[in-house]
């Protein structure tokens, strides 16, 4: 995979932005795709304290996808929740209508057709994809390895410790709990199209949000696939869900086998 570190001036934000990029190499993948003028696209969401090269740095990301025809696009989202904040801050729009826009001029064979286009996240980066995928219908398919996808605002020891953080996002309780920051309320403008895909693990703080949040979003009518097994909040094991991710998405994806 060739590997990019772009930084753009982002007139959403006002600010200039980083983002890393993995693009496939020509001589790695198969002839047929050598020619692509449409080539599918991974948006790879950081999580709290994360920035853009957290996947590449603390996974054997290119690894996994060096002999695919994907492009893997990887923004720093700062810890801004990806979302469009009271604060004014609007990552939300950053990721969601400026990114493919720039990404588009750097690479003008990325596809923009919605059923090759892809994101997942970790973490704060799982809440992320989840609300892009719900709120835009402009991904295929959406992952979250232990995402925030629900927030329990009766955990005093959380909103106390930091008030003014959670008031900066996304307003107060009230203001949230209607608002489409919660996922909830979010869930209610899929299409149907979409096809979700969630795990946590089973010693992961954030395993019974998942386990109600996802239980919502079935009755709500969503094509969640829904897996836990034993593990924590921990890159060892998002590396292993991005695997199980890539094998899920509509692209000629082969497993490599690690080196010993």
């Amino acid at each position: 995979m060739a590997f990019f570190q772009i930084e753009y001036s982002s007139e959403v934000l006002g600010l200039y932005r980083q983002v890393d990029v993995l693009y496939p190499d020509a001589d790695q993948i198969k002839e047929d795709y050598r020619d692509d003028k449409d080539i599918p696209v991974l948006y790879l969401l950081h999580g709290m304290g994360g920035n853009h090269r957290s996947w590449t740095s603390r996974t054997n990301l290119e690894r996994l996808v060096r002999k695919t025809n994907l492009i893997v696009v990887m923004p720093n989202g700062d810890n801004g929740f990806y979302t469009n904040t009271k604060y004014g801050s609007r990552y939300f729009d950053a990721i969601a209508e400026e990114l493919p826009q720039v990404m588009k001029r750097f690479f003008p064979n990325m596809t923009d057709k919605r059923e090759k286009t892809f994101i997942a996240g970790l973490s704060m980066g799982g809440y992320g994809a989840f609300k892009l995928a719900m709120l835009t219908n402009n991904y295929a398919f959406a992952g979250s390895f232990s995402g925030a996808l629900g927030f329990d605002f009766d955990d005093k020891d959380m909103v106390d410790a930091e008030a003014d953080y959670w008031t900066g996002l996304f307003g107060s309780v009230e203001e949230f709990t209607k608002s489409e920051n919660n996922l909830q309320v979010a869930a209610k403008h899929v299409d149907g199209s979409t096809k979700f895909y969630a795990w946590c693990g089973y010693e992961d703080f954030l395993y019974q949000n998942n386990e109600t949040a996802v239980a919502e979003f079935k009755e709500a009518g969503l094509d969640v696939d829904y897996r836990n097994d034993h593990g924590t909040h921990d890159w060892y094991y998002w590396e292993k869900q991005v695997e199980v991710f890539l094998e899920m998405l509509p692209i000629d994806y082969v497993k490599e086998e690690r080196l010993s």
